[in-house]
């Protein structure tokens, strides 16, 4: 049963007293008390539209793993063995399979340990493991589609609780139509942070601090950039505090113990590393800066990019260029629209660490797919689009689609580079 809601927080930013009416997303106000009916009604509704939404995204998943499995056929090689044991998914089963304990050495300062991967996604491939006959890959491969598809549910709902349904949909499909999507079908941990961060936004949404702090803390041990989710609730809930305090000098208990579970996993697990290494506060960074990633502010980032465009490089990595810069384009149009403070704090975090993070330049569109806020101007321009000239709206799709089919088996058979 879920905790008694708080009032959903506002639009306004700290300290104002505006509102805006196109992102308003205060629960509209009753006059009398629903019987059974109206309320079971707009559940069942809101359950039935986010099933299309779902099914729509799964068509996405199966149009892309059969494109996948042509190319992969046409080099000899097996489309489920790719999808389920390719680059990180490797060290995530050997985890799952056991524990920690692995490292690599290459050359010095070139060290690769298991402890720079979070413990949430090996640890659901050991229960789907033990509890049926699965192998690690096919388990990674049923967690990672299971989350993708809760996160599907998840988008939908928030885009739905903003903009309507046409919109809710929209995203779904839009979100599955990444040029790397293809990561979605993968034994990958995005799916999984993914989850956890639609549903935490959509609880922050609707002022149920208790499961926005526990998803939250569930997304922080999924991946290093799940404290993006936790920093989301912890500053809503704060400026929401600052509100209260003015009104009317009371905020509920729920709204702190939901901020203070909010960063309790992910920050667990960086200590329980630093412990493990003899660094409580340094070691797990000590860790990732041994496999060469490392917040610079960026400057490893510019330094690949300019050597790029000097030399020249495979397509992967002007792609890369290309999908990053039309991410903070959509970032600046998110905050032009004035979306919630949640979403903002959300995909600005990951934003900036993909912008700031150094090593890895051709996975950074793959660190941004949890940033799927993002997507709500174009979803809202689709629908749009779609309501007043449907063929435009039709060939915009398809095109992404193709994109997005093609893009995605040319990374996971052809490119060799890691995802």
């Amino acid at each position: 049963m879920l905790p008694a809601r708080e009032p959903a927080i506002s639009t306004a930013r700290c300290g104002d007293v505006t509102t805006h009416a196109s992102t308003t997303y205060a629960p509209s106000a009753v006059t009398h008390e629903p019987g059974h009916r109206d309320r079971v009604r707009p559940r069942l509704s809101l359950a039935a539209a986010s099933g299309v939404a779902v099914v729509l995204f799964a068509v996405t998943r199966v149009t892309q793993a059969a494109v996948l499995a042509v190319a992969a056929w046409t080099t000899g090689r097996q489309p489920l063995a790719l999808l389920g044991r390719s680059w990180d998914s490797l060290w995530y089963l050997g985890i799952a399979a056991h524990g920690y304990g692995r490292t690599l050495y290459f050359k010095p300062g070139i060290v690769h340990s298991d402890l720079a991967f979070f413990p949430l996604y090996p640890a659901l491939v050991r229960a789907v493991t033990t509890l049926t006959p699965l192998g690690g890959g096919a388990a990674g491969l049923v967690v990672s589609w299971t989350a993708a598809a809760v996160a599907a549910c998840g988008i939908y709902a928030l885009g739905e609780r903003l903009h309507g349904r046409a919109v809710g949909t929209a995203l779904v499909v839009l979100w599955g139509l990444l040029p790397h999507s293809v990561v979605l079908s993968m034994a990958y941990t995005e799916p999984v942070l993914t989850a956890f961060a639609a549903w935490s936004l959509y609880a922050v949404l609707n002022g149920n601090w208790l499961w926005a702090g526990g998803l939250a803390a569930l997304a922080g041990l999924s991946r290093p950039n799940g404290f993006a989710v936790a920093t989301a609730v912890v500053v809503a809930a704060a400026c929401e505090a600052y509100r209260g305090f003015r009104r009317d000098g009371h905020v509920s208990h729920r709204l702190w113990t939901g901020a203070a579970l909010a960063p309790l996993g992910w920050s667990a697990y960086v200590l329980w590393v630093g412990l493990r290494k003899g660094d409580p506060l340094g070691g797990y960074f000590e860790v990732q800066r041994l496999w060469g990633s490392r917040f610079d502010l960026g400057h490893g980032s510019l330094h690949f990019v300019r050597g790029l465009l000097l030399h020249g490089n495979r397509f992967v990595f002007p792609m890369t260029m290309v999908i990053v810069a039309a991410a903070v384009l959509l970032y600046a149009l998110l905050i032009a629209d004035r979306a919630p403070l949640p979403l903002l704090v959300h995909s600005g975090v990951l934003l900036l660490i993909a912008l700031g993070g150094s090593g890895f330049f051709e996975s950074k569109p793959r660190f941004l797919l949890p940033a799927f806020p993002l997507l709500l101007p174009l979803a809202c321009a689709l629908v749009r689009t779609a309501r007043a000239r449907p063929w435009h709206a039709t060939v915009v799709v398809c095109a992404l689609a193709g994109l997005s089919f093609v893009y995605g088996a040319y990374l996971v058979v052809f490119a060799h580079t890691p995802l």
